[in-house]
């Protein structure tokens, strides 16, 4: 299986049963803050949660 991960941000918190039915995504994470473009909204959530997701891999 490939490693996959999913960071969902604020107001879409619901969409876990649509993307992932079969429960194979290896890394998710929801945040309340954010949206459309975490990067510039909450860089310092997106950039743990993309360290954590790598740091798991290694």
């Amino acid at each position: 299986m490939k490693p996959t991960g999913v960071a969902v941000f604020a107001a879409d918190n619901g969409i876990r049963s649509l993307l992932d039915p079969e429960n194979a995504i290896t890394h998710w994470s929801e945040f309340d803050t954010g949206g459309h473009f975490p990067a510039m909204e909450t860089p310092g959530p997106l950039v743990t949660d993309v360290r954590e997701f790598f740091r798991s891999l290694r």
